[in-house]
Formats: structure tokens, sequence, C-alpha cells
């Protein structure tokens, strides 16, 4: 159940970071909408999805989840870890860019990554090979 708890913290922190940046996260939810079915419907019902809120529902009775949930958790923290990386690797690549052309841009739901691709004709190519590597070209 280590993962569990590296998926609850995960979670929010893509929620953070990413916003609708990376349409991966709604994939995620679903893997854990779809695997936790039972125990959410049986344990969660009354709970507000949301901020984690569900996870942490799950996380309080981890002893009475299921093989199917607990792969799908499992699974979910995989995807997420994916996730981090792919934004990791692309502050990295394109942090000179954002500090030039999007400094004054809110980051979140995704208008980071709009900035950038407004500026694409100036970015540099790192930034743009990143941008590639992580299939976020539009």
């Amino acid at each position: 159940m280590k993962r569990f708890a590296v998926a609850l913290t995960v979670c929010c922190m893509v929620g953070l970071l990413s916003g609708a940046a990376f349409a991966a996260e709604k994939g995620i939810v679903e893997t854990v909408a779809e695997g936790c079915k039972k125990e959410i419907d049986t344990y969660c019902k009354d709970v507000k999805p949301g901020e984690g809120r569900v996870l942490a529902c799950l996380y309080a009775r981890q002893d009475k989840l299921s093989g199917r949930c607990e792969y799908a958790l499992y699974d979910a923290a995989s995807q997420l870890e994916r996730v981090i990386t792919a934004i990791t690797y692309l502050a990295n690549e394109c942090r000179d860019d954002l500090k030039t052309y999007c400094s004054a841009v809110k980051p979140g739901e995704g208008r980071l990554l709009d900035c950038i691709d407004r500026n694409k004709a100036k970015v540099t190519k790192r930034c743009n090979q990143a941008i590639k590597d992580v299939g976020l070209n539009k």
C-alpha cells in the first residue's frame, strides 16, 4: 500500500501543476473510479469528489480494498509517475522560454502550455523538442 500513499500525494501534485494540460489525468481518475467502483459506492458514497477526498477515503479503508481496487490504484500511481516525469522534463527544457515569454501567466489549466504554443516560433529548439517528446505538440 506504499504505492497508494504515493498515488494520493502525486494525484494532488498533478492537479496543482498541470491543470488541463495533461489529458492523461482524466484517464487516471477513470482508472481508479472503475477499478474501485465497489469500494467507492460502499465506503465513500457520501464523499464529495475533488482535491483527493475520494482517495483519502479509500486510504482510510485500505484494509478492506479488493485486489481489483488495489491494482487500479497501483496502475494509477504508475500513470501519475509518468505524468510527473513528463511535466518535470518539460519544465526543465522550457525553463528559460517560460521565464522569457510566460512570466506573467498564471500556472494551471494549461495556460503555460498555451503561452509556449503562442510563442512557438520564438521558443528554443530544446523546448519545442520537449513538447514533441511528451506528445503535447498541437
